[in-house]
């Protein structure tokens, strides 16, 4: 299994390695003035325990940063951070040596309410995506937000999964090939679990009570197994469409996971193995990426 380290931190083409310019990011989101104020160091910030405070920053760095005008979530939808979600993308892109274009496919798994990917990939890179998810209401918004923002939505087509047991089959249509697909899986095992995790996030923000909810809906933060279990039902099904993808890739919040993924991997004989390491200040993850071409000859 081959590492590859990047430096403490951000990729270094994500736009946002420097922090943030918060009057700039006023200038083309005003509903962002009101949670703007000085930190503790006398700093612009934001107060990150507020939902709503978040949701504001990402839409103005979404039009500040993409030229993107219309993006909301639903309540109790998953609200992703831009920079993390932006570095998935940009060490996806050195996977295949900075290819750009719309002749890029790539597959989104359990794409979200919020559509994060596709969005940001087709403004980066100008990859075509395919957005899929099993949630209906999730797949409706995303749809409908795609279609709103008209510099991109050629780019995204969204696809509505109907088996939870499945990430590709019921998606990749025969004949169909993708260069790379990604996906952001549920963490944890249980619904208690996920509860536990999302308290202690707020333990760690020194907040005692959430009035209003973005942590997740339960698909998005929790499966049967957790997300090794999920990971190897993925590892599992990529056999069957080894010739309808160049590399396909996760992200794997927990380290100790590797193991045994290597040992799914092992099974199906996997022709490379990467594990791509991330982080944002003190949070740390990884890409877990694998490929059959090299035994397709």
């Amino acid at each position: 299994m081959k590492n590859e380290s990047t430096k403490a931190g951000m990729h270094p083409r994500n736009r946002f390695r420097e922090g943030y310019d918060f009057p700039a990011l006023i200038a083309v989101s005003s509903a962002l003035k009101g949670f703007v104020k000085p930190n503790a160091y006398g700093d612009d910030s934001i107060d990150y325990a507020d939902p709503l405070a978040v949701k504001a920053l990402n839409q103005a760095l979404l039009r500040q940063a993409y030229a993107l005008p219309h993006w909301d979530i639903p309540q109790g939808y998953l609200c992703p951070p831009i920079p993390g979600r932006s570095d998935y993308l940009h060490h996806l892109a050195d996977l295949i040596h900075l290819r750009r274009g719309p002749s890029v496919r790539v597959l989104d798994i359990g794409t979200g309410a919020n559509g994060i990917y596709p969005l940001l990939g087709a403004c980066e890179y100008g990859w075509s995506f395919v957005a899929s998810e099993l949630d209906e209401i999730a797949f409706r918004w995303v749809g409908k937000m795609v279609m709103a923002n008209t510099g991109v939505s050629s780019l995204i087509e969204c696809r509505l999964q109907t088996s939870s047991a499945h990430c590709f089959h019921g998606i990749i249509q025969p004949g169909e090939h993708f260069d790379l697909t990604m996906c952001n899986p549920p963490f944890h095992a249980s619904a208690g679990e996920a509860a536990a995790g999302s308290q202690r996030k707020l333990r760690h923000l020194g907040v005692k009570k959430q009035a209003l909810n973005f942590a997740g809906k339960s698909h998005e933060l929790w499966c049967e197994g957790g997300e090794l279990a999920f990971i190897r039902r993925m590892i599992g099904e990529s056999l069957d469409h080894a010739h309808a993808c160049g590399w396909f890739t996760t992200l794997v919040s927990k380290s100790e996971h590797l193991p045994k993924l290597q040992q799914s991997l092992n099974k199906v004989n996997v022709a490379e193995v990467r594990v791509i390491e991330m982080a944002q200040g003190q949070k740390k993850s990884r890409i877990l990426a694998w490929t059959f071409q090299n035994k397709m000859d």
